[in-house]
């Protein structure tokens, strides 16, 4: 089998893992928890998203945490955007790399943002040319590429269709969303393959959610299509506000500890990682959903 020897982790943690929690996060907690997680050696940490107050309650702090932590060199630092007001945001914090996103199905993509998929296809479309404009990198997220809550299967061509036109547009990389977690490992890797042919693989990325404990499979027969960035979340935090039932993102601890025994490196230090999932969790009154965390702060404490 050929894996990638090096494995770029997306961390997700501060923006999808925490955008569903009903307790209200401030804003020095979050900070506290980019820095840990930098501290552990993630290279790309999601700090949170210029959206709505009034949907995304617990993002409305997000331009407060940006400003705040200490931004170094070598880690980016995206923040998600759903249209031109969040660019906007985006741009007057300072922000040098944006996400935006689309959907694969009508009904998703109107819960989601309030629009049809053409009418979100001119929105990331005016979103991407004026962030290029400002040299602010953009990375493009597809939600339910394997499934959707409303629709059930979705087409892989739709996928398809939108990865091609996020990356023609000028998106560095487009995340491959399991936004409720239904995909097997053989469909995980047979969108990968079908999209791999009109979109260069080292500029796709996996983002799969763990609700029917697929996550790790998945990513383990994406590696196998060349994947080489993944998606996860500390402590397994996250789920959708849009998609009722979608447990968090596969574990950064689990992931790592999977890669690790394979012999590929991620260059983060999985004790300091642990130390940022128990904070986490800590102040959130509850286990990290991780298995591998939950075996190895049991061995730590003897």
């Amino acid at each position: 089998m050929n894996f990638p020897g090096q494995v770029k982790i997306v961390e997700v943690g501060p923006r999808d893992g925490l955008q569903n929690e009903a307790v209200t996060v401030p804003a020095e907690i979050k900070v506290q928890l980019v820095e840990k997680l930098a501290d552990a050696g993630l290279p790309v940490i999601e700090v949170g998203a210029f959206v709505s107050p009034k949907w995304v309650p617990q993002m409305a702090t997000s331009g407060e945490v940006f400003r705040q932590i200490t931004r170094r060199d070598g880690i980016g630092y995206p923040m998600l955007v759903p249209n031109l007001k969040g660019l906007e945001l985006a741009h007057a914090a300072g922000v040098r790399e944006i996400a935006l996103f689309a959907a694969t199905t009508e009904t998703f993509s109107q819960k989601n943002t309030n629009c049809s998929i053409a009418e979100s296809i001119d929105r990331f479309n005016a979103v991407i040319d004026a962030a290029l404009r400002l040299d602010i990198r953009v990375r493009g997220y597809i939600s339910c590429v394997l499934g959707c809550p409303y629709e059930g299967e979705v087409s892989m061509d739709t996928v398809l269709m939108l990865a091609e036109k996020m990356f023609d547009r000028g998106c560095y990389e487009v995340s491959l969303g399991d936004t409720i977690g239904v995909g097997t490992a053989g469909q995980a890797q047979a969108l990968v393959e079908k999209l791999a042919r009109h979109v260069p693989v080292p500029q796709l990325a996996a983002h799969f959610h763990d609700t029917y404990g697929q996550a790790l499979a998945n990513i383990h027969a994406v590696m196998q299509c060349g994947i080489a960035v993944i998606d996860s979340s500390v402590a397994g935090l996250g789920g959708c506000p849009y998609a009722k039932g979608a447990t968090g993102n596969v574990a950064t601890e689990d992931v790592v500890y999977m890669l690790q025994g394979m012999g590929i490196d991620t260059g983060v230090d999985m004790d300091k990682l642990l130390e940022a999932g128990r904070f986490i969790s800590d102040f959130l009154g509850r286990e990290p959903v991780s298995r591998a965390a939950t075996a190895l702060l049991r061995k730590q404490a003897g």
